[in-house]
């Protein structure tokens, strides 16, 4: 086990001679402020009619013509929801320069660093870098270190889940992999051919009408006698919907269909960056779901690698198949915790939508550790039930289940139901139910790819196995 060589990517300052000062208002706070202001920026003000709602944002001169001050709007104190990662809209609405946050009461000043960061970020892989982007000087106080790491690991899942599945097959995910296994000493093993058929024959199914041939990729990092913490991901490159193809406009977003795993991914980096005293399992089954002759069919049946049959009643509820495997092997050693991510279910968005993931668990304690994790974090989740009478839905008359139950009744609750079928050992077991996507720019969340749940992920392993990350 290594420690973290800190590969470049999203940064803190440590100081900067000149930064820019940015001043975070209320509107019953600009009065005074504005009154405090030199003449010349208290008429730009007045001139450009600035008002300081929630997100707007003022660019002051300085007395030699430069920029001077920024100022940020924080709207209405304690009236309605302020959006904490308000200042991530700070890097898309600043000339490139350094600027430093004055202390403010009304803004976390470490949850502030992050959502600038996260704000910073850009997918520039197929284009050309854009202009230089704005730096900040890490807050008095603020771990740097600890906020950049986290936010280069988050940039590291948006840029998985926005590279198209024409330049990230199952391949990639195991190179992504293996690159994040040797940054931490960890020892990665890859599954395949024959012995992926055998040993995970659902994920071996799901794969096998793709050119790219599907594997599963199993990390395993730290102490041999430390709490043993698994994190499972879906690892779906490309949905086609199989054999039961998807309408063209469904298949669009598909290359978020591997969300999941670079979510688990994501975690995972942070887990292993912050040093946490647990023995840390990531394991991501990767396919492409795709058509041709040897495509698995609506009404195969095929035997689980926890030994229950799974009657194929739709092909495009592929990803629980090879999660089933997935999760036989992650539970077969009874770890502490389970957490599993997935691109799902559309059922889940259709309750929720896309900016708040599902997640289900039987273990009460840990339901309210995972929501308050969320919360603490700003990587919000809303909790569905396992209600038990459903688990009906998923019979089969010829095998021990249904993958895809007809009547479309509580997609997203039997989703889970069929994947606590598969986790038989392991009580603290969690299942999150995600979109994977921005569908527009929000502050700290730029429009695209989003690895949600992955913070949530890393303070609850870093509250729970007491030691902050």
């Amino acid at each position: 086990m290594t420690s973290d060589p800190t590969p470049p990517g999203p940064a803190l300052l440590d100081a900067a001679a000149n930064a820019v000062p940015i001043r975070c208002v209320t509107a019953d706070g600009w009065a005074a402020v504005e009154v405090g202001l030199p003449p010349l920026q208290r008429r730009f003000a007045a001139a450009t009619g600035f008002a300081p709602k929630a997100g707007r944002v003022a660019l002051l001169p300085g007395e030699d013509g430069g920029l001077g001050l920024v100022v940020l709007g924080l709207g209405e104190a304690g009236q309605g929801h302020r959006d904490r990662f308000l200042a991530g809209k700070l890097p898309g609405a600043l000339p490139a320069g350094d600027y430093r946050l004055e202390p403010c009461d009304a803004l976390d000043a470490g949850e502030a660093a992050l959502a600038w960061l996260l704000g910073s970020y850009r997918f520039d892989r197929y284009r050309k870098p854009g202009e230089p982007r704005p730096r900040l000087v890490a807050p008095e106080g603020v771990d740097a270190a600890a906020v950049g790491r986290v936010a280069r690991a988050v940039a590291a899942g948006r840029d998985l889940i926005n590279t198209p599945a024409n330049d990230l097959g199952p391949a990639e995910v195991e190179a992504a992999m293996r690159a994040l296994g040797e940054r931490f000493g960890a020892a990665v093993t890859v599954t395949m051919g024959a012995d992926l058929e055998k040993e995970f024959p659902l994920v071996h199914a799901v794969g096998a009408a793709s050119p790219r041939a599907p594997r599963l990729i199993d990390l395993t990092w730290g102490a041999q006698d430390a709490p043993r913490v698994t994190l499972v991901g879906k690892g779906v490159v490309f949905d086609t919907g199989g054999l039961d193809i998807k309408p063209a406009s469904n298949m669009l977003l598909m290359k978020k269909d591997m969300g999941g795993a670079a979510a688990a991914l994501a975690a995972a980096e942070m887990i292993m960056g912050a040093g946490l005293p647990v023995r840390l399992r990531l394991i991501v089954p990767s396919v492409e779901n795709a058509i041709a002759g040897d495509a698995f069919r609506p009404g195969d049946v095929i035997r689980s690698r926890a030994g229950l049959t799974i009657e194929i009643g739709n092909t495009d509820a592929e990803g629980r198949l090879i999660l089933a495997d997935a999760l036989a092997l992650a539970d077969a050693e009874e770890p502490d915790l389970i957490l599993d991510f997935a691109t799902l279910t559309g059922a889940a968005r259709v309750a929720l939508g896309p900016d708040l993931p599902a997640f289900f668990t039987e273990d009460e304690a840990l339901a309210g550790a995972v929501a308050e994790a969320g919360v603490r974090v700003n990587d919000p989740v809303w909790r569905l039930p396992l209600h038990p009478p459903y688990a009906s839905l998923l019979d089969s008359k010829v095998a021990d289940l249904n993958n895809a139950p007809g009547g479309g009744f509580a997609g997203a609750i039997t989703a889970a139901l069929f994947l606590r079928r598969f986790v038989r050992r392991t009580r603290a077991h969690v299942h999150f139910d995600l979109y994977g996507w921005n569908p527009s720019t929000k502050p700290g969340r730029p429009e695209g790819g989003e690895v949600q749940t992955a913070r949530l992920a890393h303070a609850l392993v870093a509250e729970r196995y007491r030691r902050n990350g």
